[in-house]
Parts: C-alpha cells; sequence; structure tokens
C-alpha cells in the first residue's frame, strides 16, 4: 500500500503538481523551484515519463514538487501510460503548476489538459515559461485566454519571474509545517538497480501495488530515480526505482548521462540494493559491472532473478553454472526467484532485505575477534615471502553500514591473505548480504 498525501494530517507537506506538454521546460522549471538540479533535462521531448517527487521551500514554508511527464491527451502507447501519470499526480496534490511554452502559444494539447485540469477541481497556477526578455512577455499575456487566470511570465533557465511564481504556489497551496519540518529515523531505504528492461519497474508496481512508474518494452523507460514509500511485510520502506545502467557513465552521452549519475546517487543514497537479473538471459557483463559497484559503494545486496516463469529446465541448468562461475565474488548475496509481473515469490524480497540488513550492521566484538583472529593465524599463518613472515597482531571493527575491519599487522599481508581472512570472517560471523572491507596498518620499522 503507498502513502499518500493528506492535507488534513497535521505536519504533512502539500504536494505541488507540476504539468504541462512534452517539452515545454518542467523539469527545468522544478530544478529552479527545489534549487538544485535534481530533474534531468535534456533539450528532447519524453525525457521525463514517472512522477518524481522533490522536497522544496520559498520563504521558510516547505512543499513537495511533482515533476511528471509531457502531458498529451491524444497520445498513444508509451505517451498515454505518460500522460495516466501526469493524470494521477494532479489526483493526489493540492495545487497544480500548469506549464506552457510562451514562445509557442496555446496548443490544442494545452487546450486538453486544460479540460482535464478543470474536471479536478485543484487550484492551478499557470506559469508562461521560456520567456527571456520584453517582448515574449508581451506575448505570454495572450495565454489569458485558455481561462485560468493571470499567467506568470517566468524563464526556468535564467531564473527571470520565479519569485513571483512562487509566491502565487505558496498561495495556492494549504499552510504548509515550517521548512524545519523532518521525519525522524525514517524507513529503510532501498534502491531497485539492474540493466534495462529487465523488470525494475515492474517491480516496483507490484509491490507498490499500484501503476505507480512507466513501464514499457522499450529500454531506458525509467530515467529519473523515482521514489515510493511501500508497506511490506508489516512495516514501511522507501524503495527507489532507478533508470537501467546502459553503459559506463564517461561512454553515455545526453540524458542517459545524467541518468547513470542520479542512479549512482541512488546507489549511495540507499541502505539496500536488489540487484535485478533477467533469469531469462545469461548472466552478463553488464549485470557483473554493476553488482561491483553496489559492492564496492558499500551497500548490503539482494539479487532477485527476475522472469522466472520463462526459465525452463535447461535455462535453469545453464544458470546455476553462471552463477557459480560469474557470481563466485557475491556468494554472501541472498538470491530470490521471482515474476515481477504476476507477482510470483515477490514476498520473499522482505526476509531477504532483513538479512542483508542484518549482516551490513553486523558488529563484533573486539574480544571475540581478537581471539578469531588468534585461532585463524595458529591453524593457517602468512606463507614465508623472502625469509620473512608476517603476522596479525591485533585486529578492531572500524565500523559497520558496512562492516569493516583494522588489522595491525608486522608487514604487509598479501591480497589472497586478505582474502582468506574476509572467507573466514563470514564463515564465524555470518554477514549475510554485506560485502566486507578489510584493511591492513602494517607495524613500521623502526629506524637504526
Amino acid at each position: 500500500m503507498t502513502t499518500e498525501f493528506n492535507e488534513a494530517a497535521p505536519g504533512v507537506v502539500p504536494v505541488l503538481a507540476v504539468v504541462g506538454r512534452p517539452n515545454v521546460g518542467k523539469s527545468t522549471l522544478v530544478n529552479r523551484i527545489i534549487g538544485r538540479r535534481e530533474a534531468v533535462v535534456q533539450d528532447i521531448p519524453g525525457v521525463t515519463r514517472d512522477r518524481i517527487s522533490y522536497d522544496a521551500n520559498w520563504n521558510g514554508r516547505a512543499f513537495t514538487v511533482v515533476d511528471t511527464g509531457g502531458w498529451d491527451p491524444e497520445g498513444r502507447g508509451l505517451s498515454e501510460r505518460i500522460t495516466a501519470q501526469a493524470e494521477m499526480a494532479v489526483s493526489l496534490a493540492d495545487a497544480v503548476l500548469f506549464v506552457v511554452d510562451a514562445t509557442v502559444g496555446i496548443t490544442d494539447a494545452d487546450e486538453g489538459v486544460v479540460r482535464v485540469l478543470r474536471q479536478s477541481g485543484k487550484p492551478v497556477v499557470l506559469a508562461a515559461n521560456k520567456v527571456d526578455d520584453q517582448r515574449v512577455e508581451a506575448e505570454a499575456y495572450g495565454l489569458w485566454n485558455l481561462g485560468l487566470g493571470e499567467p506568470f511570465p517566468v524563464s526556468a533557465v535564467h531564473g527571470r519571474g520565479s519569485g513571483d511564481l512562487l509566491d502565487a504556489v505558496l498561495a495556492a497551496l494549504p499552510e504548509t509545517p515550517p521548512e524545519s519540518f523532518a521525519e525522524v529515523g525514517g524507513p529503510r531505504r532501498v534502491a531497485i538497480v539492474g540493466k534495462p528492461n529487465v523488470g525494475k519497474s515492474s517491480l516496483l508496481n507490484r509491490l507498490a501495488r499500484e501503476d505507480r512508474v512507466v513501464v514499457d518494452d522499450v529500454a531506458g523507460t525509467t530515467v529519473d530515480p523515482v521514489d515510493e514509500l511501500v508497506d511490506l511485510g508489516g512495516r514501511t520502506w522507501r524503495f527507489i526505482d532507478t533508470a537501467g545502467i546502459r553503459k559506463r557513465v564517461k561512454e553515455a552521452s545526453g540524458h542517459e548521462y545524467y541518468a547513470s549519475l542520479r542512479t549512482n546517487t541512488a546507489i549511495e543514497r540507499a541502505e539496500v540494493c536488489v540487484m535485478v537479473v533477467d533469469a531469462s538471459q545469461p548472466v552478463s557483463e553488464q549485470d557483473l559491472r554493476i553488482i561491483t559497484s553496489v559492492a564496492e559503494t558499500g551497500r548490503a545486496l539482494v539479487i532477485a532473478f527476475n522472469k522466472w516463469d520463462l526459465v525452463d529446465e535447461e535455462r535453469r541448468y545453464y544458470l546455476d553454472r553462471e552463477i557459480e562461475r560469474d557470481l563466485v565474488r557475491v556468494q554472501w548475496a541472498p538470491r530470490v526467484n521471482i515474476t515481477a509481473r504476476t507477482g510470483w515469490h515477490v514476498d520473499k524480497l522482505v526476509p531477504a532485505l532483513d538479512a542483508a540488513l542484518g549482516g551490513w550492521e553486523t558488529r563484533v566484538s573486539t574480544g571475540a575477534l581478537n581471539a578469531f583472529l588468534g585461532r585463524l593465524v595458529s591453524e593457517h599463518p602468512h606463507p614465508v615471502r623472502g625469509g620473512k613472515q608476517p603476522k596479525v597482531m591485533f585486529g578492531t571493527q572500524a565500523s559497520t553500514s558496512p562492516p569493516t575491519f583494522v588489522l595491525f599487522t608486522s608487514g604487509k599481508l598479501e591480497a589472497g591473505y586478505l582474502r582468506y581472512i574476509e572467507r573466514r570472517l563470514r564463515e564465524e560471523f555470518g554477514f549475510v548480504g554485506t560485502p566486507i572491507h578489510v584493511q591492513q596498518r602494517p607495524r613500521e620499522k623502526r629506524r637504526k
């Protein structure tokens, strides 16, 4: 069940939906309102597809801005689903910011949007965007003919007129709590990651029990990370649907580049990542690169093999071989087999997430750690190299999330021996679903 905003509830931040037809500058205006570059922007229509929420404040009053995809009342296919998300955003909002391109004027699509906005009964603020100079400002007043009241001339790129627009927005919104209002603690943060078209958005929709994000067979449908509060297993979780990582970030271009950066930021924001893999296809180099990125970032990891309904006996045989060969470095990650489209075994994600988060936050006492290290060194000492045999003298766990250990040694340990220590740490203390970072501090040589 998703969390909806209720203006009657005390302390709840009001919601502003930003809508308009494609390529009128909605995401650029959203970035201007929130004061930072969060929404992916490119000078082509259709970059934004889902409803994306951002925290904003103006004159000490807090509110939530929901960016939406281009609204085309006559759209079909993917455009139709993007329009449905925009209409959903309007139905959940307290007020609407309708953005029109003042340099183009009123189009049939704009008039179609106005009809829907009138039926919604929500207060509407009209923004005449791309008013970069005095000449265009005169043309902007032709938007009075839309029948939505005064158009506010604004340049999302340069910031011209944004103050007056935000004052009008606050007047349309219900009373807001102070800017300092913030949720204490908060739900566990889960990023859904993977390459394009493996079913990440379908999984979020299944968990949320509604069509929260646009789903299409076209790879790369999701661009901006989408946050959603979901009730699962009797608790609230914050799931983040991310763009499919198609290429290495430095090789991507245009909105793909910014989508990759946002995905990497979402991984860093999360506590645990659900890596979605298409079980019906061979595990690819791209899958392995994303898994490595999650582990190097230090986030807990669950691997979800999706589209299990398409896996036959022969494919299972080869998948087992691929797991043994390619995923040997992340054998510690819980694995679940699911079908997001039908919801089969999706409920098994909760115990897997709990196990991964439990391992991620495990702390070993210094006494137990050094007793373990003493046994390990006596049973399997470091090999002698060049007549020298470095030893582990003392160890401590410096931090959790992820578990990080510091070993004080008499000399530099080989990488293979460090991996052996990590493997034995897992055998002894668990650490399910989390990477382990083992650092060493060799004793400095005394000067003669």
